[in-house]
């Protein structure tokens, strides 16, 4: 008889990780505490307008095609997944602009904007982050780091590859023009990360993006999460939606089972989280479990990402000038990020992300209108910050700042708009600190130091998923599930 599997969460890592384990023959049945899948993919709808709830950015798309290759299936008669010519502009405070893509002509212009010389240290840049790439997610990304000497094994590598380098340093040294440096250093923060803590080896990405390019999924993310939980259920994964995950139940080193709703009982094999793994450790598991020292000294030292305030917005007037990404730098840089990640204080000088997927797929609006989200970096609940007295009024700011720059007279075209903060990141979504991608991608929190995807505790207990290695983004996440091939 079949092993039965419970996954807790149906995030990107949550989804993968069932179809990964359907395919290899175990009994798996997900529950999700929320009427809908996706976790931080989620969609809002509201009115004629749809909204992704968090993730916009697809790269390496081979990744989800492999879901649907292993029941013998195509993605593409599931959903429609497009590739981005441009796949950021990024605008600074000073009204340039620098427009990023994968055409190596229109990269030597941009860069040419700001520096004679620069180009070639890109292109040197480009060189060396293919070598992380080729360690750090070809040969890494879905193997297990739970043991220690596997991970001393790695390290004459990573310290070869100058790991021990914060990604803005290693870009430093390629790249002299201050601007340009804040163009190719940015990858960390959308995997929760300071540019200038987090480790180079996360300048993958920039190489990843090369390799694959950036892309969108017609009807936004959500579309990728629908085509998927269709795959499921064909695939006869049981799927139990509004069943919140109020405990695990476990016994000495054994995780038996989970408590829904406080109330009813599933029992297990074994339990796959797609759940923060330092919530699941503090709030979910209250046997008399003793966590050993070094595990208590673990959970307390971690530094946990930054939180984000995300605000929905349609518009009456089309901004068909607008980018489908758009990257705005305010006007400090290291300062305001150290105001966030260790200051944990609110500054007006914000940068943000700016989606405006209709720029792609004009479905996401009612005709004649724009479908945007704005991502601002903020700091985490550790902060302190009372989202419910503050939100409304750092939505004006951020508002004011948009008309400002890159979206002049927004002010009097928004409709249909509401904002996240923190708050629904902590109570909606169980991240520790309301952070948005879990804890910070630093040396001292990668590979064996993060959270294993095998349990530390428990022998039969998992996680996928921000938390665990490899790490946050939808590559990371995708990737998490990858290495459960290799532990199950």
């Amino acid at each position: 008889m079949a092993k039965k599997i419970i996954v807790i969460g149906s995030g990107f890592g949550g989804l993968s990780a069932s179809l990964r384990l359907k395919a290899k023959g175990y009994n798996v049945t997900l529950v999700e505490k929320h009427p809908d899948l996706g976790g931080r993919a989620r969609v809002f709808k509201k009115g004629k307008f749809t909204y992704d709830g968090g993730p916009t950015v697809i790269t390496a798309p081979y990744l989800l095609e492999e879901l649907f290759s292993l029941f013998n299936k195509k993605i593409s008669d599931y959903v429609e997944i497009v590739p981005l010519d441009l796949w950021y502009r990024f605008v600074f405070s000073d009204g340039k602009t620098f427009d990023y893509s994968g055409d190596e002509k229109s990269m030597e212009k941009e860069i040419q904007k700001f520096s004679d010389k620069d180009f070639e240290g890109y292109n040197n840049l480009v060189k060396f982050t293919e070598k992380i790439f080729n360690k750090g997610f070809t040969d890494l990304s879905d193997k297990p780091f739970n043991n220690l000497f596997f991970m001393i094994k790695q390290i004459p590598a990573l310290l070869n590859l100058k790991s021990y380098q914060s990604v803005y340093n290693l870009v430093s040294k390629y790249i002299s023009d201050e601007k340009l440096r804040r163009v190719f250093s940015m990858h960390p923060l959308l995997v929760g990360g300071n540019p200038f803590t987090t480790t180079s080896i996360y300048t993958l990405i920039l190489f990843l993006e090369k390799k694959w390019g950036i892309h969108y999924s017609m009807g936004g993310t959500g579309s990728v999460v629908n085509a998927l939980e269709k795959l499921m259920y064909e695939e006869n994964i049981k799927i139990i939606k509004g069943a919140e995950v109020t405990e695990i139940i476990s016994n000495k080193d054994e995780v038996k089972g989970v408590k829904i709703n406080n109330s009813k009982i599933l029992s297990c094999d074994y339990i796959i989280c797609n759940s923060d793994p330092p919530n699941v450790y503090k709030n979910l598991i209250k046997s008399e479990t003793k966590y050993n020292f070094l595990f208590k000294q673990k959970i307390n030292r971690m530094d946990y990402s930054m939180g984000l305030f995300v605000y929905y917005f349609g518009s009456k007037k089309k901004y068909t000038e607008v980018a489908h990404h758009t990257i705005f730098f305010g006007d400090a840089y290291e300062k305001h990020l150290k105001k966030i990640f260790e200051e944990k204080i609110l500054s007006n000088d914000i940068s943000y992300y700016l989606h405006r997927p209709s720029a792609t797929d004009p479905n996401m609006a009612p005709k004649d209108h724009d479908a945007f989200y704005v991502l601002v970096p903020v700091p985490n609940n550790l902060s302190k910050i009372n989202w419910a007295n503050k939100g409304e009024e750092f939505k004006k700011l951020v508002l004011d700042k948009m008309d400002k720059s890159v979206l002049p007279g927004i002010k009097e075209n928004v409709t249909n708009d509401f904002y996240l903060t923190p708050d629904y990141f902590e109570n909606d979504l169980a991240t520790l600190h309301g952070s948005g991608f879990s804890i910070q991608p630093k040396f001292s929190q990668s590979a064996y130091f993060r959270f294993h995807n095998q349990s530390e505790i428990f022998k039969n207990l998992y996680f996928v998923g921000a938390g665990t290695h490899p790490g946050a983004g939808i590559p990371g996440v995708l990737s998490s599930a990858k290495v459960l091939d290799n532990l199950l």
